[in-house]
Order: C-alpha cells, then structure tokens, then sequence
C-alpha cells in the first residue's frame, strides 16, 4: 500500500529541514572543493581554513536558500516519488503484489528530472554563496541579491543555465530509490532491527549510492553553476566541462570533494528519512 502523495509532499518538508540542518556544512566543504583548483590541499584543509578564516558561519554560507530549496525540493521529491510508484504500479505492475525494483528505479529517476526544475536556479543560488570566502570573493549580499544580480545580467536562461547538467545528475536517484527499497527489504528480511533503525540504515546507505553514481555529474554541474555570469567560460556545455576536468585535473577530478560528499550523505539522509519515514506514520 503506497502513502498518499499529498503526505509524502508534507513529510518530504521535514525531510529537507533535518537534512539541512545535518549536512549543510558538509556541503559547503564539498563545494568548496569541486570548484577551486588549488585553494585546498585536500577536505580537512578545507575546513581548517574555512573555520579559521570565517569561524561556524563559514560552513553555514548560503544555508537560507539551502534550507529553503532542501524543504521544496524534498516535497517535491517525495511527494513525485509517490505518485509516479503508484501511477507505475497502476498501469504496468498492477498483477504485482507490490511495485517491483525497477519500477522503484523507474519511479526514482523520474521524481529526480521532476524536481530538477526547481532545483536548478535554487542550488545555482546556494553554489555562487558558498563560494564566498572573504569580502574580495563577495559578489553577492544574499540569496535575493544573488538571484536579481543573475537575471537582470540574463533573465531566466541564467537562471536555469545548470538545469541539463542537474537533469544528468538527478538521473541518479534512480539508483538512490532502488538502492533504499532493497536495502529495506534487505534489513526487514534479515535482521531484527527496529523501523526507524531499519530507515536510517537503509536511507543512509542508499544515499551514498546515489553520491557514487551521481558525483562526476555532480561535479560538473557545480562547474557550470558557478562560472562566470557575464562571460561564461564553459557556455553551459557539460562535454566542455567533461573536457576541462580530465585534462586539468585527470579521471580523479570528477571525484574532487567526495569524501566530505560521503560524509555529509549519510547522516543528512539518514536524518531525514527517518524524519520523513516517522511523520508519515502520524498522517
């Protein structure tokens, strides 16, 4: 029996909250990394200098429009994976007990190309703040200054100019959706684990699933968000990118920031689909 999508929206929204509140520090280091070339001698240099230069509100730079996105995009995520689970299963597996592991892949991949719309222009926001190190990087007073800076200088297309290179990277929850079912499955199955240990193990692990397929593309969308406004240098061309990051940096370049990727993964998503798997049960 598949929750009622309209639940799925709503607890999706303490989904993105507990998230936020776990991961966004990670996230900022992650960032950091993906997008400079020698700033950093690796993660923890990274943080050191980030806490040192800038104290706590350095790893929490941009975390009002990430918070903000997180919750809407978790809603919409959720809540899309819900309904596309049970349209799927309606129309294709409707002989099947339960909605099998590739349509929950199926599901996945579509409810990621679903919130690639919104997310696009929120995390484009979110990028640019977070790579502010000092007043001489600052471009931007804020979220709202960040986003009428990028469409007065190209409208709507700046906006969304990450939004093919997301569409990529959100292709990936197709593995992150079908990873969670099974390690669900797995645990229930096999072990004597509670439910909310049974979904913060299987969440936190599915979640470093969908890093590992998604990162290089990940990587490559961060490039394109954060280039150059006025006079972008890549042209919001992901084989540009893809050229750019081998011949700079080498196969090894499109896993740049991955470590503290992983880091912040699992406990952020752990934390929130727990948060989401225990709201659900009180809708």
């Amino acid at each position: 029996m598949l929750p009622d999508s309209s639940n799925a929206f709503i607890g999706g929204v303490f989904y993105g909250a507990a998230e936020t509140l776990v991961g966004h520090p990670f996230d900022t280091i992650k960032v950091r990394m993906q997008t400079s070339e020698k700033r950093f001698k690796g993660p923890l240099d990274a943080a050191m200098v980030t806490y040192k230069n800038e104290k706590l509100n350095g790893f929490y730079k941009g975390c009002t429009p990430s918070m903000l996105s997180w919750i809407i995009m978790d809603s919409i995520t959720l809540g899309s994976l819900h309904q596309y689970r049970y349209f799927l299963k309606q129309n294709f597996y409707n002989d099947y007990k339960t909605l099998p592991l590739f349509g929950h892949c199926i599901a996945g991949a579509m409810s990621g190309w679903t919130v690639s719309i919104i997310s696009a222009p929120l995390e484009q926001i979110k990028s640019r703040l977070q790579i502010q190190y000092d007043s001489h990087s600052k471009k931007f007073t804020g979220p709202i200054d960040c986003a009428t800076t990028i469409y007065k200088l190209k409208g709507l297309k700046g906006l969304y100019s990450g939004l093919p290179s997301t569409l990529l990277f959100r292709s990936a929850s197709a593995a992150w959706w079908g990873s969670y079912e099974s390690f669900k499955n797995y645990f229930n199955n096999n072990t004597n684990l509670s439910t909310i240990s049974i979904n913060f193990w299987a969440g936190g692990l599915s979640s470093i699933v969908f890093w590992s397929v998604g990162y290089p593309a990940d990587v490559i969308r961060q490039i394109i968000m954060t280039d150059n406004i006025q006079n972008p240098v890549f042209k919001n061309n992901i084989l540009n990118v893809v050229k750019y990051v081998y011949k700079n940096r080498g196969i090894m370049g499109f896993f740049k920031g991955f470590g503290p990727s992983i880091l912040r993964s699992f406990p952020a998503n752990a934390a929130g689909i727990t948060a989401f798997e225990f709201v659900m049960k009180y809708l």
